[in-house]
């Protein structure tokens, strides 16, 4: 199955996370790479580092890119890199599910190609599940997912000036 978690609202690698524990509950290996997660801890990387040798969570980006500067070489280089370690786990033997966090919003700044990332999908080994998160999912993208989820916003309180907190942004 291909899976897309999509649009504005909270929660796209929430349940991305939610559905690799249910994974590894029933004995499968799972990989999540993450494509623009900062350099900063975060509570899935500590439950990780719990949870191996089963689960594997790495970060493959730069960090986030300023839409008004756009993405620096470096970004550029991360997430090529990413995208290698990514092919490299759709097409071998070695996990269950893979969750590719965050690939949409590499695509949707300029990081990778929509074309690129949906030819490597299309490539995947057959049986494998595959998790992709972030905002604004291309046409084509949806159209050969399995199963798409809209995340809307509704309300949140960033809005309000409170920042993320630890244990539940991150």
């Amino acid at each position: 199955m291909l899976i897309v978690n999509t649009g504005d609202g909270k929660g796209k690698t929430t349940a991305a996370l939610g559905a690799a524990m249910r994974a590894l509950g029933h004995g499968r290996k799972v990989l999540v790479l993450q494509f623009i997660k900062g350099p900063w801890g975060s509570g899935e990387h500590e439950s990780v580092r719990i949870l191996q040798p089963d689960m594997d969570i790495r970060r493959v980006g730069a960090g986030f890119v300023d839409p008004k500067k756009g993405p620096s070489e470096e970004d550029l280089r991360a997430a090529r890199e990413g995208l290698k370690e990514a092919e490299e786990a759709l097409l071998g033997q070695d996990y269950g599910l893979v969750v590719l966090d965050e690939i949409i919003n590499a695509i949707d700044c300029g990081l990778l190609t929509g074309e690129e990332v949906i030819e490597l999908l299309r490539r995947r080994r057959g049986g494998l599940d595959v998790i992709v998160t972030g905002r604004n999912a291309p046409a084509e993208l949806v159209g050969m997912a399995d199963t798409v989820t809209e995340f809307k916003e509704t309300k949140h309180p960033f809005t309000k000036g409170i920042e993320a907190r630890k244990g539940i942004e991150y």
